[in-house]
């Protein structure tokens, strides 16, 4: 649920709505209005903004953020195709260069109605061990039915280049872990080399998202039957549909995890009727029809990716770039997660790793 905006992430209301009116989303600048801001994730910042019964979402970097993982025109981009054949995707609506009117690049998109399932969500609404399964087929159907989009008839076989892609992640991730770095994690070295000498050559191209989790998803009501939007396309490419499982997998803790995993990452998906990530991953082979014989490398990369991640959050926060208390353990977890991916690396399996 959105909250009071934070401190120092304030918008600027009269440069806002003019340009909102500008773009036909308001008719009066004096309109009175309601922000609040999302506090869920941790890159980009997202504010919902209630104005002349509208309720509209708005998507910036945060502050001190490098331009490469917080392009609001590629985001924008990437919303105009999926809109043109994905109904899964919010509707967007405008975007802006212009720094005279937040300082930074901007967009703003449809606020899409629905339940986005989260630990406090999933324990509010005593989401059943019954209910879990149903949940999860959706969430893999959707997460399939992306990974069949023609992307080049949505405009979009412009947005990355599929070849390569996987030798590029390897390389790029490991480049950036090292300049976020700020203390000595061991088995981080291990992992790099391993993944560089294990990766895949050969791989199906399609359009990926690369943070495809629950809290990413909007479900229409509480059957589950349907998602009515996929959020957070920031980093959405051309590239192995693998690795965006080997990315979700990464994310799907389990009650047999390591605890202190499980606490700074209070997943709903390790609550009792969920599905184990080794049967998702056999149930995205069978839904999808591909075979997946590199699993430990797509899961061990997804883990080094989000070691990486939160590591470069917790580089801003060590830096004071941002004062979200939030941020203060994320060193903790990225070690973590070097260290889980070290584990699967050398046990070999997905599941079980202590």
């Amino acid at each position: 649920m959105p909250q009071q905006v934070r401190k120092g992430e304030e918008l600027n209301e009269q440069s806002l709505k003019a340009f909102l009116q500008d773009h036909q989303l308001i008719s009066d600048t004096k309109s009175d209005w309601e922000v609040s801001q999302f506090s869920t994730g941790f890159s980009n910042l997202t504010y919902l903004i209630k104005i002349e019964h509208k309720e509209l979402v708005l998507r910036r970097p945060p502050k001190g953020a490098i331009k490469r993982g917080h392009d609001m025109g590629r985001e924008f981009k990437v919303l105009t195709g999926l809109n043109r054949g994905f109904e899964k995707a919010p509707k967007a609506y405008a975007y802006t260069e212009d720094k005279d009117i937040l300082g930074v690049p901007f967009y703003v998109m449809e606020k899409v109605e629905g339940i986005i399932i989260d630990l406090a969500e999933a324990k509010k609404r005593k989401i059943s061990k019954t209910e879990f399964p149903i949940i999860a087929n959706s969430w893999l159907d959707t997460l399939v039915e992306l990974h069949g989009l023609d992307y080049e008839a949505i405009g979009l076989g412009d947005l990355g280049r599929p070849n390569g892609y996987v030798e590029r992640q390897v390389r790029n991730w490991s480049k950036q872990y090292l300049k976020a770095a700020t203390e000595a994690i061991p088995e981080a070295q291990k992992v790099m080399e391993w993944l560089h000498e294990h990766q895949p050559t050969q791989y199906d191209h399609s359009l990926i998202h690369n943070d495809y989790k629950y809290d990413n998803v909007v479900f229409e009501d509480d059957s589950w039957k349907k998602i009515s939007a996929v959020l957070d396309w920031e980093m959405c490419t051309l590239g192995d549909p693998l690795m965006d499982l080997g990315a979700a997998i990464a994310y799907w803790t389990m009650a047999t995890d390591h605890p202190i995993i499980l606490k700074i990452f209070p997943y709903p998906t390790a609550m009792e009727g969920n599905p184990s990530r080794l049967e998702i991953v056999e149930r995205y082979a069978q839904k999808s029809g591909r075979s997946i014989p590199n699993l430990v490398f797509y899961y061990a990369f997804g883990l080094f990716k989000n070691a990486v991640i939160v590591q470069q959050i917790y580089y801003r926060y060590h830096k004071g770039l941002t004062t979200n208390e939030k941020f203060a353990n994320l060193n903790q977890a990225a070690r973590l997660f070097i260290e889980v991916a070290w584990q699967a690396i050398q046990q070999k399996r997905i599941e079980n790793l202590f």
